[in-house]
C-alpha cells in the first residue's frame, strides 16, 4: 500500500470550494485512486453540487451547502473529518481590488473559521491552497491569501498538543482552470479575434496542470510535519509565448499589466531564503517561528532530506531555469487533462 493510500483509505475528506476547478479533479482523484470512507464538498453554490452529484453519482460522496465565512456552519461540516483541504477562495485580481472587504471575508476571516473548526473537531490534518501572488504580495488577493497562509502556518503552535497540524501549498497559474488565459485566448479565437492581447511581451508566470496540483496536494499530507509552506518545482513560460502556442501566427496586442498585476510572480521570496529548504521536487519553506513541538523539518514524513539554501535565493518565474518553449507550452495545455502525466521534472 502506497503513503498516500495509508493516508487517505477509510478516511473522512472535506474540501472546501469543492465544486471549483481544483475540487472536482481532487475528488474525482479521491474515488478513482483510492478508498476514502467519506468525500465531503462544502460550497456555497447550490447549482454547481447538483452538477456534480449528476457527474458523480457514489455513495461515498456527501454534499454540505455552506460558506466559510459562517464559522457555525464551518464547525458543523467538520464533525468527525479526518482530513480537510482548504480550496475556497475569492481569487480574482481585479475584483478583488474594487470589492476588498468581501475577499477579506472569504480569504482572511474564512481561513480562521476553519482553522477553528479543524482545531474544535480534531481534524488529522489541513492542508490549505495558497498561491505565488502571496509573495511579496502588491495586490488585496495576494496580501489576503499571505494573511491566511500566516494563520495556518500559526495554527500549529495554537493546536499544542492536540493531533491536528496545518501545511499550506502554494503554486503557479493552473493551465485550464475557470478564470485562466487558456480558456480566455480560446474563447476570443471562438468569437473570431484577429489578434490577442497581451499584457507585456517581457511578463513570465509559473505554470502548473490542475492535475499535477492534485498530486502535490496529496503526496504533501504524507510529507508534512505542520507548518510547512510547500512550494514546487514547476516550469515558467513568457505569456506572449503561451499566447503564440494557443494562437499560433496571430499578432499580439499589447494592452498593458491590469491593476495588482505583476511583471513576473515569485513563489520563494529571498528574505525567505534563510529558512527554506530545497528537496528534489520541491521547496519548503519553514516557520519564521518556533512551535510549542518543534519537528525536523529537514526530513520530511515520507522520508525524503532537504537542504538549506543560502541568503539571497529567490524562485521567480522570471530567474526560473525551468522555462518552456512554445511547442513545449501546446505540449503541456494538450496534457492538462491527462492524469497520467507526470507530476514534476525527476519524477
Amino acid at each position: 500500500m502506497t503513503d498516500a493510500a495509508r493516508m487517505l483509505n477509510d478516511k473522512s475528506i472535506l474540501i472546501t470550494g469543492g465544486t471549483g476547478s481544483f475540487g472536482r479533479c481532487f475528488v474525482r482523484t479521491l474515488l478513482e485512486r483510492f478508498n476514502p470512507k467519506r468525500v465531503i464538498v462544502y460550497s456555497r453554490d447550490e447549482l454547481k453540487q447538483f452538477e456534480m452529484q449528476q457527474e458523480l453519482p457514489d455513495e461515498r460522496m456527501r454534499f454540505f451547502l455552506g460558506d466559510v465565512r459562517d464559522a457555525e456552519r464551518t464547525q458543523r461540516a467538520m464533525r468527525d473529518v479526518d482530513i480537510v483541504i482548504h480550496a475556497a477562495a475569492l481569487k480574482q485580481v481585479p475584483a478583488a481590488e474594487y470589492n476588498p472587504m468581501e475577499c477579506i471575508k472569504t480569504n482572511i476571516i474564512g481561513a480562521q473559521n476553519v482553522i477553528t473548526a479543524a482545531l474544535d473537531a480534531n481534524v488529522e490534518r489541513v492542508i490549505a491552497l495558497s498561491t505565488d501572488k502571496a509573495a511579496n504580495p502588491i495586490n488585496l488577493y495576494g496580501a489576503t491569501k499571505l494573511a491566511s497562509d500566516k494563520l495556518f502556518v500559526s495554527a500549529n503552535n495554537i493546536a499544542g498538543h492536540l493531533r491536528t497540524r496545518f501545511s499550506v501549498v502554494r503554486y503557479g497559474n493552473v493551465v485550464g482552470s475557470r478564470g485562466s488565459v487558456v480558456p480566455f485566448f480560446r474563447k476570443l479565437l471562438r468569437d473570431g479575434a484577429t489578434e490577442i492581447p497581451v499584457t507585456d511581451e517581457r511578463m513570465t508566470r509559473f505554470w502548473i496542470t490542475l492535475q499535477q496540483g492534485v498530486d502535490f496536494v496529496i503526496s504533501n499530507l504524507s510529507r508534512m510535519h505542520g507548518g510547512e509552506v510547500f512550494v514546487p518545482k514547476i516550469p515558467s513560460s513568457r505569456v506572449a509565448d503561451l499566447a503564440s502556442a494557443v494562437a499560433p501566427g496571430m499578432p499580439h496586442k499589447i494592452v498593458g499589466i491590469r491593476p495588482g498585476e505583476k511583471l513576473h510572480e515569485v513563489m520563494v521570496p529571498a528574505d525567505d531564503a534563510h529558512h527554506t529548504l530545497e528537496f528534489r521536487q520541491h521547496y519548503v519553506i519553514t516557520p519564521s517561528i518556533v512551535f510549542y513541538t518543534q519537528p525536523d523539518y529537514t526530513i520530511d514524513g515520507l522520508g525524503e532530506r532537504g537542504v538549506a539554501l543560502g541568503e539571497g535565493f529567490e524562485y521567480s518565474s522570471g530567474t526560473n531555469p525551468w522555462f518552456l518553449s512554445v511547442d513545449e507550452i501546446r505540449d503541456m495545455i494538450d496534457a492538462s487533462n491527462d492524469d497520467h502525466r507526470p507530476l514534476l521534472r525527476g519524477q
